[in-house]
This record gives C-alpha cells, structure tokens and sequence, in this order.
C-alpha cells in the first residue's frame, strides 16, 4: 500500500453472492463504493462464507460468486484503487473469527434480532453458523482494522458486537484492533417492494413484479414498474399514507438528482402512467452501459479471476500480519 493510501481511512464492506443484485443493492449500497475509493482506503469482499448459513447449490454458488464479482467491477470498483476479493480466498477471516468466538459471550449473541428472524425464515436449518454470523462479521472488519463499515439498519447491531468485542479483546490482551464506526452515505435511500411498498426490496421476494435485477431488460423493467403499486388519488407526491408514491420517487430522485418538491412539480397534473415510465426510462438509462460492462467482463474470465487472485493477494497480506499478531497476543505457538 502506498502511503497515501494509508493515510486515507480504511473502509471495508462486502455483499453475499446469492442471486443478482436488485435496484435496492445498487442505490442503497454499490452505486456509492465508487465513488468511495477515490476518498478512502477500500476493501469489498463478496462474502460467499456468510452466504452458507443458508443451503446453497454449490455450483451455483461458484458461479453466482463471479458474478457478483463482474457486477462490482460494472458498476465502477476500480481494482487499481481498491481491493476486489473474494471472502473464502482469505483465510484469515475465517482464523480471527474463532479468536473472536472465545471472546464473544453466548447472551451476546442470542440478542441478535437477525438470527431470530432468519431462524423463524429458515426453520428447518438454524445452523450454529447462523447463530455465529456477526462473529464472522466482525473479524471480516476487524481483522484489517478497518476505520468504517458501510451498514444498513438491519446490520447495525452486527457492528456494535464487532465494537464490544474488540473492546473486550483490547482490555484483555492490549491495544491491537481499530474500532469500527458506520459510515453513513451522503446520498442513497431505501428501497422499497414495489407490490408491498411497506416492505423492503428483496431479490428473495416471491412475488418477481416486487424487484428490479440489474440484469433486468428495458422492457421487464417498463412491465415491472407499470404493474407498481401506487394509489387511487393519481397525484404525485411524497407523503406517509402514500408508500408506493413515496418509493418510485425516492427512485426517481436518486437516480435523477432531482428533490421531492421538483419531482411534484414535473408531474403535476399528468397522473401515474407518465410518471412510472419517467422512474422506469431513469432505471433503465442508469443499469445499460453497467449491464453493457457486466457481459463484457463476464466474458473474460481470465481478466475476472486475475482481479480477484490479486485481490485475495493483497488482502491475505494485510490480514495475515493481523492475525499473526493476536496469535502471538493469545499466546498460540508460532514456529
């Protein structure tokens, strides 16, 4: 690492590779990593070790890992200024994580909401991986000492753990690991189902109208967004009683730049139909040259598992030095 990238905060985020990312992906978390590494140090890690507490095809699995990979690289990870890897490449996550395992207490555990929804979602498999999931988490960040941690609402418990357990680890042994803040992105929103606007968009949805995939096609996007959810009144504005509404405009203003009281403005008086096209036609102007990308690096498999051989290279590295040191600290022999 040069020292201009040292200097930067390092940053650390990663996505699991279980299925195509959908819109909600895009706005609310790979559209800003971009953006993010001409600021910080970064890290991205598709974390296909977390994507097993669920049963998975392992074929597909293999090959979903790479495109997950090819969708980063699209959509502007620029692997000369970040570092693209996959998590299982590096093993060093998976040795922390039994560290911070004996340092993590079973109640601490047990109070993750995560694992009781997902417990109740998968019930014929609440594996012990399932249960230790934000341990794992936490030494993916902790283990390059990473400064923030891109959350969302649903992971920022995981990250609290990470915070107490490196705490714990510190008081116990000596200062060794950074505690990791979240970073909150300047711009990006929630979004939402498009057939329940009430709940968040999730590719896992039974209900294929509910998700736009990023490798949706111009006419599925138009067909998907004609069939959103809205209301009977016909007028567009943001407001609490109106989801629907509020969703496709929280779309709209991401991907245009335009504010609320803009978007009422441009739509004023010309109903539903008109507006779903503008938000789909904004959609599809922003996913073509990514999907254009994304089957050109597809195609050369060579150049993607180059990155990611690199990659893994350069975050084993880091996070090799790391763990040496708290083996050293917890006083395994090292010869």
């Amino acid at each position: 690492m040069s020292e201009e990238m040292q200097r930067k905060k390092r940053i650390l985020s990663g996505i699991q590779p279980t299925g195509t990312f959908t819109l909600g992906n895009y706005v609310g978390a790979v559209r800003n990593w971009g953006a993010l590494q001409e600021e910080y140090d970064c890290l991205y890690m598709v974390a296909n070790l977390h994507a097993i507490t669920v049963r998975q095809d392992p074929a597909a699995l293999r090959r979903q890992t790479r495109e997950a990979a090819a969708m980063l690289l699209a959509t502007g990870i620029d692997p000369e200024k970040s570092v693209l890897f996959v998590q299982s490449h590096v093993r060093a996550h998976a040795e922390l994580s039994w560290i911070l395992a004996c340092n993590t207490q079973f109640g601490e555990l047990g109070r993750m909401t995560q694992f009781k929804d997902k417990s109740a979602k998968h019930a014929d498999n609440v594996n012990a991986g399932l249960f230790t999931y934000p341990v794992l988490m936490a030494a993916d960040i902790l283990v390059y000492n990473a400064d923030l941690v891109p959350v969302g609402v649903d992971q920022k418990q995981h990250l609290e753990l990470a915070r107490n357990v490196a705490q714990r680890f510190n008081n116990q042994y000596s200062p060794t690991f950074t505690l990791p803040e979240p970073y909150i992105a300047k711009t990006g929103a929630k979004i939402m189902s498009l057939q329940e606007p009430e709940k968040k968009m999730s590719k896992s949805d039974t209900n294929a109208n509910s998700f736009i995939l990023m490798t949706d096609d111009a006419d599925t996007i138009l067909r998907k967004f004609k069939r959103a959810v809205t209301d009977s009144e016909g007028t567009v504005r943001a407001s609490e009683d109106k989801p629907g509404v509020t969703n496709l405009m929280s779309i709209y203003s991401v991907l245009t730049g335009k504010d609320f009281a803009a978007i009422e403005k441009e739509f004023e008086g010309q109903g539903y139909g008109v507006f779903k096209e503008a938000v789909a036609s904004s959609v599809i102007d922003a996913f073509r040259p990514i999907q254009e990308e994304y089957a050109r690096i597809l195609a050369d498999k060579a150049y993607l598992d180059g990155v990611l051989a690199e990659g893994a290279e350069k975050a084993s590295r880091m996070a090799d030095r790391m763990v040496s040191k708290v083996y050293k600290k917890v006083g395994m022999l090292q010869l």
